[in-house]
């Protein structure tokens, strides 16, 4: 047997010696258990927060009507999680992101058009003369007398 012992007592799992087995309606399509000679591992799914209890183990003897109860039972408590929509949250997130991109790509543009690129990007001939007529390079090549 697996029992619940003290929130609401029930038989959950019978499990005869001819491999017979009676599940809780409670606990249908959510109960696995499998039987390897004197072992038997049971599986609970989609646990809600009415299975939390003290789950023990428990055998009939052998020319005995009574329960040998295994004293050390488990015992579970389950906690409800409050469950997010997360899908429209990172919708918000996502035109954030298109919002900012596209501000900077029309800061950028909007910077090109105004900057003439075109000295930029211009070629210099290779025999263009360069001289520097500002006032401290004539100030300097003055001849005095």
């Amino acid at each position: 047997f697996l029992l619940k012992t003290h929130m609401q007592p029930e038989r959950v799992l019978y499990v005869s010696s001819q491999n017979a087995s009676t599940i809780s309606p409670a606990f249908a399509n959510r109960l696995e258990y499998s039987k390897q000679e004197k072992k038997i591992v049971i599986t609970l799914h989609n646990l809600q927060k009415n299975d939390s209890d003290m789950y023990v183990c428990a055998e009939v003897l052998k020319n005995s009507s009574s329960l040998s109860v295994n004293r050390s039972g488990t015992m579970m408590l389950i906690k409800e999680v409050e469950q997010t929509d997360c899908h429209y949250r990172s919708w918000g997130i996502y035109g954030l992101i298109i919002a900012v991109v596209l501000l900077f790509s029309s800061l950028v543009c909007y910077t090109l058009y105004h900057v003439n690129m075109k000295k930029y990007f211009e070629r210099r001939k290779p025999n263009q003369v360069y001289e520097d007529m500002s006032f401290s390079s004539r100030h300097n090549t003055l001849i005095r007398t």
